[in-house]
């Protein structure tokens, strides 16, 4: 195990001024492979605002070696996946394959990034897909009250433009100005390279340097922006749009990257955002004035920029109802004066210092998020600051966080954005802000902690068993799953039940509501004591919920693991469920099932959802409606919860770099004494009774800019072997080189968002697509995707597409025990979904046995266009 994030890693600067960086890792035979280039938005001028993202895009458009998606279809083929994203200062380009083709996924990459021809027809279509996308940011309500967050708080500095471009400039871009830019900013002295791989560093380098030594060119001066010499001031916008819930943003100037006050910012933002624990959370979303709330700091810059170019923002966000903004407004302000004099407790501080070692160690568990965070250390000029990163950030005072948010969270310099419902008068201006941020301290209610009590050693007569790789301990209404996973720095647990009832119009929520509730506290604590005690080991709860089974599950550091499990156990079993809590909850999830039409990708499969499986079970929305949730009570969650427990057993999964018998037995500890007390079952799991599938449409109206489509197609459940088919057809279809990509997005440029996908479940089973395009187009995208959709049933794949498809789902499965928490939802996935533990043999074999005969049987079996349930989210004009 490393004991440090740069231990192990070889650098190396060529000749020609790439930057490589090479480092093993062994949970996994995979390998992530990061080109970072050091042009971003800050580089743009005025005349090219967007020109970063486009460029990112044509560099998928074909090389002299590779056609227009051919790279990612030779990726596919490897086995792998890849992408791109554009940032302040930088574009990235990413790829994941296993380690056996890491040497032709250099090449490959490196070609991309060097040789991008930028055909001129390419280019035009391509801003059609990008134009699609920047619409699809106007129809987000987050993505509208951020951007425009920074265009108030920064006069001059480049961070205040639209980052992705406007559309009536992206669409006059020429091929000489697109063209021109790469020369200027895509040279070797601006290029880091980082592998993460299962292999020897030395083998490393030598494939990196067969791929970037040659590369000659040199960099052109890059004028720099405008450096920002206004002071802040109060400022405020207000936006009226059609949604459901008001989307509250406010927002100071913070620091840069490099700025040594950085790693207490991120601290201070976790004081106040980070986990249930912290202080809006407790102030605000615990009693139910907001439905969700969040702080943070984001640094911008690395050492190429100029001087004054690097900075930051620090900002609040939050989601409420229109009546609840001035109450918000005034615990923000409440809340940060506080810390402005006097600064957090001791005890508030140790709970972040340990959720950010847990999030820093969460960070660098991935190959590729490790290789991003070694490329922009570098970026940022010593990637070895990374072993002094964490450090840094335990080492900040309660004191320094009092100074540093005296010095910037002033009431002078907050600027606030509001996007309301249309038609809403609720005040935001200028006067309002400035009274808020001024409003008397109020820090959160102090919590009496309750010591975590691990149970007296369970005896356990039942000895446990090893099968296909996982421990395995059988006991009275308990199965424990437990395994071992290499250089994993956290242990992973898990609880789950198989649900015991479908959701039906008048239930439809009460699973989420009942889950909810349960983090609002146990017969020993109540909601900030649950927090404060598992934020303290440095994990938090999190949920999963589906129509088939339901769970909570934490990572801890491993010496806190049987405490953490201790809490899992009374968090599963003993619920508090009071009246009040429940019936805050409530309001807050009726907030956010009306919240979700605001959605423009879960509302069309919500709607489609709903034709398909009626109003009962999958049909049912999973948030419930306002209408159903409205009905819920304690008694109704406590009833809920009884039956829950009667019928089946528990599965508990514990996974983390130790023996797996020692795991089962910490979890055994802390779970048998509970489920002897509870009323569980010997009972076998719920009967599978298949779920019926209908057709039809439903169709909703918006004030958006894009119209959305989606379609759902029956398709295999997740215990018919069938699925395997399903997948690889999903996977020709969707994705970068996918058919529907390149013919839907592509050549037609009809969308930004294309998709194809499976959904599989136990009782049923959905081929699935969605498109969102531009509203005087809809007719057009439907009929070209059913066209595209009846090929499949006309004919089989071609042998190069069932490669690639199969190639990379196969290499999916080998790469994807890269982190403990991988392994786990793997082994929970087989053993409450699948046909057991034995699925975790070979992950990689049934997907490569699939045939283009069993891929086109699918296709025949499900898309046929009559039997398609269809939810549309249809564009009217905007107001």
């Amino acid at each position: 195990m490393s004991l440090f994030p740069t231990t192990g890693l070889r650098r190396e600067r060529l000749a020609n001024g790439v930057t490589l960086l090479v480092q093993r890792r062994r949970s996994a035979p995979a390998a992530a492979l990061i080109t970072r280039i050091g042009a971003g938005f800050l580089d743009e001028p005025d005349t090219l605002v967007g020109v970063s993202h486009v460029l990112e895009h044509m560099l998928f458009k074909g090389t002299p070696r590779l056609g227009p998606g051919e790279l990612a279809r030779h990726t596919k083929a490897l086995g792998g996946s890849l992408n791109a994203h554009t940032a302040y200062e930088r574009t990235v380009y990413h790829a994941v394959v296993p380690v056996r083709a890491a040497a032709e996924l250099a090449l490959l990459q490196a070609d991309q990034v060097r040789n991008a021809l930028i055909d001129p027809d390419e280019l035009q279509r391509e801003l059609g897909v990008i134009i699609q996308e920047a619409r699809r940011k106007l129809d987000s309500p987050s993505a509208v009250t951020g951007e425009t967050l920074h265009e108030l708080l920064f006069d001059q500095h480049r961070i205040r433009r639209w980052r992705i471009g406007l559309e009536q400039r992206l669409e006059r871009l020429t091929r000489d100005e697109v063209a021109g830019y790469y020369r200027a900013r895509y040279a070797p002295a601006r290029t880091i390279v980082a592998l993460v791989a299962d292999i020897d560093e030395s083998a490393g380098l030598e494939l990196l340097r067969a791929a970037w030594e040659d590369w000659q060119g040199t960099a052109e001066p890059i004028l720099p922006g405008p450096i920002e010499t206004t002071p802040p001031t109060v400022r405020t916008r207000r936006i009226e749009s059609d949604v459901t819930m008001v989307d509250l943003v406010l927002g100071w100037r913070g620091v840069g990257a490099l700025d040594p006050q950085e790693p207490a910012m991120e601290m201070l933002s976790g004081v106040l955002g980070l986990g249930r624990g912290g202080r809006l959370t407790r102030m605000l979303r615990e009693p139910g004035t907001v439905s969700s709330i969040g702080a943070g700091h984001y640094s911008a810059g690395d050492a190429s920029l100029g001087a004054g170019q690097a900075t930051g923002i620090f900002a609040v966000g939050a989601e409420l109802e229109p009546a609840r903004l001035g109450e918000t407004l005034m615990t923000i302000g409440g809340a940060v004066r506080e810390l402005r004099e006097r600064g957090p407790s001791a005890r508030e501080l140790d709970r972040v210092r340990a959720m950010t070692r847990m999030r820093w160690q969460r960070r660098l568990g991935r190959y590729e998020g490790r290789a991003m965070t070694l490329v922009e250390a570098e970026a940022q000029g010593d990637v070895t600051r990374l072993d002094r990163e964490e450090a840094e950030l335990l080492a900040v005072t309660p004191q320094r966080i009092r100074d540093l948010a005296a010095e910037y969270l002033t009431a002078e310099a907050v600027s606030g954005v509001a996007l309301f419902p249309n038609g809403n008068d609720t005040p935001f201006d200028v006067d309002r802000l400035y009274a808020a941020m001024q409003e008397m301290p109020r820090g959160p209610t102090a919590v009496d902690e309750v010591a975590i009590i691990t149970p007296s050693r369970a005896v356990i007569s039942t000895r446990g068993k090893a099968a296909h790789g996982v421990w395995h301990l059988a006991l009275p209404g308990l199965d424990i799953l437990a395994a071992s996973h290499a250089e994993s720095t956290q242990t992973t647990l898990g609880a789950y039940r198989l649900r015991v009832e479908p959701e039906g119009p008048t239930t439809a929520g009460l699973s989420a509501l009942a889950m909810r509730a349960m983090l609002r506290g146990t017969g020993a604590r109540d909601a900030s004591q649950l927090a404060l005690a598992i934020e303290s080991l440095g994990g938090a709860f999190s949920t999963s919920l589906s129509a088939d089974s339901l769970g909570f599950a934490t990572a801890v550091l491993p010496e806190h693991a049987e405490m953490a499990a201790a809490l899992l156990a009374e968090l599963l079993f003993h619920p508090r469920f009071g009246p009040t809590a429940v019936g805050t909850e409530r309001d807050l999830l009726r907030q956010d099932a009306k919240a979700v039409a605001d959605d423009m990708m879960r509302f069309p499969f919500e709607l489609a959802f709903g034709v398909a499986f009626g109003d009962t079970g999958y049909g049912v929305p999973m948030l419930g409606t306002p209408e159903s949730v409205a009905s819920f009570d304690a008694p109704s969650l406590q009833a809920w919860h009884a039956r829950l427990l009667a019928m089946g057993r528990t599965t508990v999964v514990v996974v983390g770099d130790a023996d797996p018998e020692q795991l089962a037995e910490q979890a055994a500890n802390a779970f048998v004494p509970w489920s002897r007390d509870a009323s569980t079952s010997e009972a076998a799991n719920p009967v599978i009774v298949a779920a019926a599938m209908y057709s039809g449409f439903r169709v909703e109206s918006r004030d958006r800019r894009q119209s959305a489509l989606a379609m759902v197609f029956p398709g295999p459940t997740r215990a018919d072997p069938a699925r395997f088919a399903a997948d690889t057809w999903a996977a020709i279809a969707g994705g970068l080189g996918g058919r529907l990509f390149e013919s839907l997005r592509d050549k037609r440029s009809l969308a930004y968002t294309v998709i194809a996908s499976t959904w599989q479940r136990r009782a049923a089973g959905a081929l699935l697509t969605y498109i969102a395009t531009a509203p005087e187009r809809l007719d057009e995208a439907r009929a070209a995707m059913l066209a595209d959709l009846g090929a499949f049933v006309a004919e089989p794949p071609t042998d190069d597409e069932l490669h690639r498809a199969t190639a990379m789902l196969a290499g999916g499965a080998e790469m994807s025990r890269q982190t403990g928490g991988a392994y786990a939802g793997e082994i929970a996935d087989a053993w409450l979904h699948g046909a057991g533990l034995e699925e975790l043999d070979d992950p990689a074999a049934p997907w490569q046995a699939v045939t283009a005969e069993a891929v086109q049987q699918v296709a025949a079996a499900g898309l046929d266009a009559a039997r398609r349930a269809e939810g549309v989210v249809e564009s009217r004009p905007p107001r």
